[in-house]
């Protein structure tokens, strides 16, 4: 039965364990952090109101209903007047009128519904945060935009006139067996080591940094603000039992390990005679 004594143990420990090694391989891009709060209900309603006003023409959260913000401190009347812009009601789901085989026409692919976007993304809500704020100008591209994070992305910067127009700062890379082995300033002196090192070697240009080169509306603080609430809002809607979850998960580790204590003791009261 000692056995029995060891399995408790490493249930235990593995449940106490942060399992931080299970996104394997991780974000190919370095995401900014973007400490988000959901016991902060303001940010919460900031997102919202930005949502409904900038992304819901074309993205839908078909698996949410309007009268989910009332949990965040919004009244119904708060909705209506704010939130709803057409004859929908409070208590319908957030989807869109637009047709998805239109779409595609129009974008490439229909946009795709943003409910579960925090779940489903890695990085979650730092991964929203830091595509919000990623874009910058391509003109190889359909709508003249490219994103760090989202490479090749088919959506417009729809939230150009708040974050200003940001111009990408190149650097080449020279790469061999799949790694990036010299780095380089200019695309001539990239190209001169590709030659010289020969076959297996290859350039590849890639994003520096960016550079806001037009200002919009809002200081680069302000718009940082404007990605942190979206990140909020998006990541509160794509699981709002988060908060009630974690703090029932904390009750659930200390029954376990209470549970494992008296689970050993009666082990050993059990089978004393045995032993």
């Amino acid at each position: 039965m000692k056995k029995l004594t060891v399995v408790f143990a490493i249930a235990l420990v593995l449940a106490l364990v942060p399992m931080t090694g299970m996104a394997a391989g991780g974000p190919k891009v370095e995401l900014q952090q973007a400490n988000i709060d959901l016991n902060n209900h303001a940010a919460i309603q900031r997102g919202a109101k930005l949502f409904v006003n900038y992304c819901m023409g074309c993205h839908s959260k078909q698996y949410v209903r309007y009268k989910l913000l009332t949990e965040v401190g919004l009244s119904e009347d708060d909705i209506k007047d704010n939130l709803i812009f057409t004859d929908r009601k409070v208590g319908d789901l957030m989807t869109i009128a637009m047709p998805e085989e239109d779409a595609a026409k129009w974008f490439g692919a229909a946009p795709p519904d943003l409910t579960l976007t925090a779940r489903i993304k890695s990085g979650g809500e730092d991964w929203i945060y830091s595509f919000l704020k990623s874009f910058y100008t391509d003109p190889s591209r359909p709508l003249g935009v490219n994103n760090t994070v989202f490479a090749n992305v088919g959506m417009p910067h729809v939230l150009y006139e708040l974050q200003g127009i940001q111009d990408p700062v190149y650097k080449y890379e020279a790469h061999h067996d799949g790694h990036a082995v010299a780095s380089f300033d200019t695309e001539a002196a990239a190209a001169a080591y590709v030659a010289e090192q020969g076959e297996g070697y290859r350039m590849e240009r890639v994003v520096e940094r960016l550079e806001l080169v037009k200002p919009g509306s809002m200081t680069p603080a302000e718009y940082d603000q404007v990605a942190r609430d979206l990140a909020t809002y998006l990541t509160y809607v794509s699981e709002p039992m988060k908060l009630e979850r974690q703090r029932m998960g904390i009750w659930v580790m200390l029954f376990l390990a209470v549970f494992t204590v008296i689970a050993y003791f009666m082990k050993k009261e059990w089978w004393k005679d045995v032993h």
